[in-house]
């Protein structure tokens, strides 16, 4: 079964995938990312890979015959593709060359060209899932990137967001929130030329950075060459710096926020930036979203911003060598 259902609630899609449950697991001792497997080139540095399980296909089945004039089923039209980050089963993105960054960086706008180019698809999400504590099986260094037939319901509340600062203010949301938080300066993390990275005033979790591009662009495909490398670096030393925040691979949930694709122009209003959500505390604590999270969408987070981007500066410079402030 692999199909869309109708959350009448949220005014949402929810991806009915039942097959993925039948996903084989996988030998300690073989990996399908790995030269070698027969799955991937014996060479490669990135790599687009279709995933073998897919949630969304662009030959979907038939919805199951379980719909009535209330429930509503569509078919689960999409792409899913795995991104591979490197060839090498272990090693780590912070542990990358900034020019192999920069190559993940050309690849994933080059599926986001190209998947725009589907009419029907109207959301492309790049994201990353690392750790088992976010339920990763698979330790290759990899990430994913969905085609939606539809703009999922959080996107679409941060684009009206957006679209109403912009009539009242005549202004870019994402833009102000950027330049309010190099103002106050004590949440900034570090910074390049075209890169900011900051743990915003109201993050819901303790160490959920955020990187903006300083430019109002609106995705991948409008970026020259030096702000694709500037974003491999801002990349780059951001997961590095989770890393030292306690000398361990810090787990965490990577999502691109661009604007939609075949939906009309957000030129005016939307901003390209990325947020991390990674579920931990501290070293041994990991930040459970609970009922009022979950349930509520009224998230709680435990510790002081300000706090922790003293603590994520710290982490920078002792990654980098170089001062955040």
């Amino acid at each position: 079964m692999a199909e869309l259902r109708w959350h009448p609630l949220i005014k949402d899609w929810v991806m009915i995938a039942s097959h993925r449950q039948n996903r084989p697991q996988m030998p300690k001792d073989w990996c399908p990312f790995c030269p070698g497997s027969g799955r991937v080139p014996e060479n490669y540095d990135v790599y687009k890979y279709d995933n073998d399980f897919p949630a969304l296909s662009q030959d979907p089945p038939v919805p199951d015959d379980v719909a009535t004039d209330f429930f509503k089923t569509a078919e689960a039209y999409g792409k899913c593709e795995v991104i591979l980050y490197s060839p090498d089963h272990t090693t780590t993105l912070p542990e990358l060359s900034e020019d192999h960054v920069k190559k993940l960086v050309d690849l994933w706008t080059e599926r986001f060209i190209s998947l725009s180019g589907d009419k029907r698809i109207k959301y492309v999400f790049i994201f990353e899932n690392r750790g088992e504590v976010v339920g990763v099986t698979m330790p290759h260094p990899h990430g994913q990137i969905y085609g939606y037939p539809f703009i999922p319901k959080k996107l679409e509340l941060e684009l009206e967001a957006c679209r109403e600062h912009f009539e009242q203010k005549g202004s870019c949301l994402i833009c102000d929130m950027m330049n309010e938080e190099k103002r106050a300066g004590k949440r900034v993390i570090f910074e390049n030329e075209d890169f900011v990275v900051f743990l915003p005033f109201f993050v819901e979790y303790p160490y959920g950075v955020y990187i903006v591009c300083k430019a109002h662009k609106q995705n991948l495909a409008q970026f020259t060459e030096r702000e694709k490398f500037n974003l491999a670096k801002a990349i780059r030393e951001t997961v590095g710096t989770l890393d030292s925040l306690f000398d361990m691979q810090f787990p965490y949930m990577m999502c691109m926020h661009q604007d939609p694709v075949n939906s009309g122009d957000f030129s005016d209003y939307y901003h390209f930036h990325i947020e991390f959500f990674p579920p931990m505390r501290s070293a041994e604590k990991q930040k459970f979203n609970a009922s009022s999270e979950t349930g509520a969408w009224a998230h709680c987070n435990p510790t002081a911003p300000e706090e922790k981007a003293r603590e994520l500066r710290k982490a920078y410079e002792k990654y980098t060598g170089k001062s955040g402030d």
